[in-house]
């Protein structure tokens, strides 16, 4: 589980990178997204990287791991918005967005580490393209909640879904990283 760790910590680290820089490109301009616009950024994200995994063909030089990468900083970027509400106009500078992106990654990264105990690092035997699935189907989920106004009668809410979407998306770049 110590390898997990810090393949864990090695991919965030990589993804939070990339959102420090995009913040210092873009401002934090996704904070007038509402939650149903980045669930479709995700699905756009996981719906390539099926496409990615079927076809032979590729016309754009991009692999999976730019798109995991999306996958990863958009879920983060949903709970962040689950946290504080949509506004009209960007009102994070990089040091408070980086601040709750780290809260946000840290509970996710506990999650994992709480399941990955209690199923034994079942994922390690998984396929990346049955991971992609369950990205896949957690989109489906959210997008259903959404419909439902946010409301469930018996299951998890749409923060453990996107939780479970950075942990599938993490396994998968550590897939991927020892291919």
């Amino acid at each position: 589980m110590q390898d997990t760790s810090k393949q864990y910590n090695a991919v965030i680290t990589e993804c939070r990178s990339l959102f420090i820089k995009k913040m210092s490109d873009y401002g934090a301009a996704w904070r007038i997204l509402r939650l149903p616009s980045l669930t479709d950024q995700i699905f756009i994200k996981a719906q390539r990287i099926r496409q990615l995994q079927e076809n032979e063909v590729r016309k754009v030089d991009e692999g999976e791991k730019s798109e995991f990468i999306g996958i990863i900083n958009y879920s983060i970027m949903a709970l962040i918005q689950l946290e504080k509400g949509v506004v009209e106009q960007p009102d994070l500078n990089t040091d408070e967005a980086t601040a709750l992106y780290d809260k946000h990654a840290k509970v996710t990264k506990e999650l994992m580490l709480n399941k990955n105990h209690d199923y034994g690092e079942a994922w390690r035997d998984m396929r990346v393209s049955s991971l992609t699935d369950l990205i896949l189907q957690k989109l489906l989920r959210v997008k259903q909640i959404e419909d439902n106004k946010g409301k469930t009668l018996v299951s998890e809410g749409i923060d453990a879904n996107y939780q479970d979407m950075i942990n599938y998306a993490v396994f998968a770049m550590i897939h991927l990283a020892d291919l």
